[in-house]
């Protein structure tokens, strides 16, 4: 049986369409050469009923297969057309915790994550993330009006901005040094209020709080303690195992030897000298 002649024009579809299921696929390319297209695969962001989200529901996007040449600011313009951006964030993996996060600090957690990413693309209106569902491609990610630094280019601007600004880092700290006090005296105030109090249960809890500062050490103290320090690593040292420690024990043995018989021979010549009968 003969095969029939495939028709001018026709070609195998692309492997990479076949998106996972509950997904969309928007195709991709760095610049106009770039032949091959990457897929982004995309879906609306769920969560189970009751949770609370960071992202708000039926306006967050949720992007799978980010490439790293891929930033928030291009994310947001390939998006643009479909609606109003109003934040995307990139992240290493999807967030197994549906809680609200605490905004992280540019300073201290860099945001920057080498290999591809996830993306939470939040919209300002519903139909923006219902009209990313149906985007068709190519997207284009560097433009003429909007280049994407690569190579030698990017390694300095990446530099750059590892290099943090002085009075932004001091008005982050200060504003978590506030925050942070605002939280310890309210710790502290209702400690106060919860001490000497029973709870349901008819436990009354007990803190160090009223008992008797300790009193510093004299300097008697700190010689016995430092003494007895001395004592118990002289018992873990390992004796008379190396030559040296044998020549080295002999000597320190004799030269006690010359000295307790110095000391008793001044003893005879002082005893000498006190007693009073004296026979020749």
């Amino acid at each position: 049986m003969v095969a029939r002649r495939r028709k001018r024009g026709a070609r195998d579809p692309d492997p990479g369409v076949a998106s996972p299921p509950g997904y969309s696929a928007i195709p991709i390319k760095f610049s106009e050469r770039q032949q091959a297209p990457h897929y982004l695969y995309v879906r609306e962001h769920r969560v189970r009923e009751g949770t609370q989200s960071t992202w708000p529901q039926k306006r967050t996007l949720f992007v799978l297969n980010v490439p790293p040449y891929c930033t928030k600011e291009c994310l947001s313009r390939l998006l643009l057309p479909c609606g109003p951006v109003q934040s995307v964030e990139l992240q290493e993996k999807p967030d197994l915790a549906e809680s609200p996060k605490e905004p992280k600090s540019k300073f201290f957690h860099p945001t920057s994550v080498p290999g591809f990413q996830v993306a939470y693309v939040v919209f300002k209106k519903p139909g923006g993330m219902l009209a990313a569902l149906a985007l068709k491609g190519p997207l284009l990610v560097s433009t003429e009006s909007h280049p994407v630094q690569t190579g030698v280019h990017k390694w300095i601007s990446d530099y750059a901005d590892l290099l943090p600004d002085p009075e932004a880092l001091r008005v982050e700290v200060d504003t978590f040094m506030e925050a942070y006090d605002q939280k310890t005296a309210k710790e502290e105030a209702k400690a106060k209020e919860e001490e000497g109090v029973p709870d349901a249960e008819g436990w009354v809890k007990v803190t160090r709080r009223g008992r008797r500062p300790v009193l510093p050490r004299t300097e008697a103290a700190n010689l016995r303690v430092l003494e007895r320090e001395k004592r118990k690593r002289a018992r873990k040292e390992l004796l008379n195992f190396y030559a040296w420690q044998h020549r080295e024990t002999k000597m320190e043995h004799l030269a006690q030897l010359r000295k307790k018989f110095e000391e008793d021979k001044q003893r005879i010549e002082l005893m000498r000298a006190q007693r009073k009968f004296r026979p020749y």
